[in-house]
C-alpha cells in the first residue's frame, strides 16, 4: 500500500484516524482498511467501482472525507467515502431517538371476559385501537371467573380474535399466557410515539387548513340572487 504522507494534507482525519474514539465494533476506517482492492462508493452514493486501495485512500483523501469500510465480508470489501465523524454522531443522535421513543411507550391495559357482550367487546378494541394510534402498547387481558380457568382455549382464542381486528395498527409481541387467574397478551403499535405524534399534527393541520379553505371560499350566488 502507498503510504499518505500527513504533509499532503494536514486534515486531523488523516494523521490522527479517529483513533480516540474507535472501538472494536467499529468498521475500519482510512489507513484501517489492509486489502488489496475494495469495491468504491462515492460520497454521493455513486458506484465507481473495484479499485486498488491506494486509489480510494486518495480519493478520500483529497476530497476530505473518509474511508469507510461498510461490507468487510464481500468479495472484495465495500467501502465508501464519507465524513465517518458525522455518520457516527448522526448514527448515535438516531439510536438515542430510539431509545427515547421506547422509554416513552407505555403500556396500556384492556380487560375482557371470557363471555364478554358484542358491544361491550367493540368498546374495548376501539379503546386499545386508539391507544395503538397513539404509539402505545396495549396488554389485553382476559379475567377468568370459576370454571372459566378450566376452559383457557377460550381464552386464547378470543385474544386471537382481538389480535386479528387491531392487526391494522399493532402486532403480537407476546403471544397469549397464563398469569394467576388471568390471561395476557401484549400488542405493539406499528408506529413509535414520535411518528403517531407527526402523524396526527399533520392531520390536525390538514384539517385547520380544509377549515380555513372553507371559510375563504365565497358562497356561490343562490338562483334568485343571479337572477
Amino acid at each position: 500500500m502507498i503510504p499518505i504522507s500527513p504533509a499532503s494534507n494536514p486534515s486531523s482525519r488523516w494523521h490522527k484516524p479517529h483513533e480516540e474514539e474507535f472501538r472494536i465494533s467499529d468498521p475500519r476506517t482510512n489507513d484501517r482498511i489492509r486489502v488489496p482492492e475494495v469495491r468504491l462508493v462515492g460520497p454521493a452514493g455513486e458506484q465507481v467501482g473495484v479499485v486498488r486501495i491506494e486509489v480510494a485512500l486518495r480519493l478520500a483523501q483529497d476530497a476530505d472525507l473518509d474511508l469507510v469500510e461498510v461490507a468487510p465480508n464481500s468479495k472484495p470489501p465495500v467501502v465508501k467515502i464519507m465524513d465517518y465523524g458525522k455518520f457516527k454522531y448522526e448514527a448515535a443522535q438516531k439510536a438515542k431517538e430510539a431509545r427515547r421513543n421506547q422509554a416513552n411507550t407505555i403500556l396500556k391495559e384492556v380487560r375482557f371476559r371470557l363471555k364478554i357482550e358484542p358491544h361491550d367487546y367493540e368498546t374495548k378494541r376501539k379503546r386499545a385501537e386508539g391507544f395503538l394510534q397513539a404509539g402505545d402498547k396495549v396488554k389485553a387481558m382476559i379475567l377468568f371467573r370459576g370454571r372459566e380457568q378450566q376452559r383457557p382455549e377460550q381464552g386464547v382464542k378470543l385474544l386471537r380474535k382481538f389480535a386479528e381486528d387491531v392487526a391494522d395498527l399493532g402486532t403480537v409481541e407476546s403471544n397469549p399466557t397464563i398469569d394467576g387467574r388471568n390471561m395476557v397478551m401484549v400488542v405493539a403499535p406499528h408506529k413509535n410515539k414520535s411518528e403517531a405524534k407527526a402523524e396526527q399534527n399533520a392531520q390536525r393541520a390538514a384539517t385547520k387548513e380544509a377549515a380555513r379553505q372553507a371559510r375563504s371560499t365565497p358562497d356561490e350566488p343562490t338562483p334568485a340572487a343571479a337572477e
